[in-house]
This record gives structure tokens, sequence and C-alpha cells, in this order.
């Protein structure tokens, strides 16, 4: 049965191959977001809090979250009460903004993309079904909220649905 890590999202098939693998900064920044989904009331979290929670470096962990108030999906405020809190509701965060955020567009192949410098790109048969495929990937986890993730009392078991995608 696919499932879902508490360290991070993982597809996996019915003979347990991993099909999807997250970067570690796309671990650190969908655990630093649903931390921040957990906190009651507008107050902020520091970097050092949230990587000291989950045994992360702080400057690599500082780094995931500047690059997500770049993308706008956290705010960050100076000072002694400073820190980082969510720039909107965590039920209007998908899983796919915070993953694309970090990592840019999901690719399934080196074709993923516009870009048609692959020598084979002219006649290959198999690049639009896998477009399509990147593309139910991307919508699969963009109806995913931060709230559901945050709500999940049981992370160690999170059903996600099937794919056939290696992210690098």
């Amino acid at each position: 049965m696919p499932w879902a890590s508490p360290q991070g999202l993982l597809i996996y098939d019915y003979w347990s191959r991993i099909l999807l693998r997250l970067s570690k900064k796309a671990d650190y920044a969908l655990m630093a977001v649903r931390h921040l989904a957990l906190r009651t009331g507008p107050s902020s979290a520091s970097a050092r809090e949230i990587a000291e929670q989950y045994d992360i470096p702080i400057e690599l962990m500082a780094k995931v979250l500047q690059r997500l108030v770049r993308a706008r999906l956290l705010i960050s405020t100076q000072g002694t009460r400073g820190g980082y809190t969510l720039s909107r509701p965590p039920n209007s965060i998908s899983v796919a903004d915070v993953i694309q955020a970090i990592d840019g567009p999901f690719t399934v192949t080196a074709c993923s993309t516009d870009n048609n410098e692959c020598e084979q790109y002219s006649k290959c048969s198999i690049r639009d079904p896998l477009w399509q495929i990147r593309e139910r990937i991307a919508a699969t986890l963009g109806t995913v909220s931060i709230a559901e993730m945050a709500a999940e009392s049981d992370a160690a078991h999170v059903p996600v649905a099937h794919a056939a995608v290696i992210r690098r």
C-alpha cells in the first residue's frame, strides 16, 4: 500500500520501490510549514525553534525558510519576538506549493520542461504521456493542503496516490 513517511513524502508502489522522492530541502520545508500550521494563534516560530524540534541544521532550515518567504508562503518578522508565520491559512497552501517553492517544477524525465535539447525530442513517443503524468502528480499534490497534513494524527502512514516519477 502506498504511504508517506514522517520524514518526507515518499510514494511507493505495491512492490515497495520508491517512485517519488523529494529533496531533503523539500522534506524540511514541509516539516516547517506543518510545524507553523500546528501553532495556535498568530504566534511566530524562529528558524532555531523549528530546526531544533526536528534535528535539522539551523543554517539549512534558515535557507529553506527564506526560500518559502520568497515564494510568499511564509512571512518573516524581524526582532526579538520575530520569526516565521504562514502567509495565509494552512488550508490554502498545498503540498505542491511548498515542494515547488523549494525544488521548482515537478519533473518526470530530463525533457520534462519545454527545453528541447534532447537528441530524441522530435522523435520521442513517450514525452507527451509523461508530461501528462507529471501534470496529474502536480494536480494530486495540489489537492493536499498543509491543514490536512497538520490534522493528520498518524503521520507515519498517510495514504497518497499512486505515481511513477523520480525527483532528483
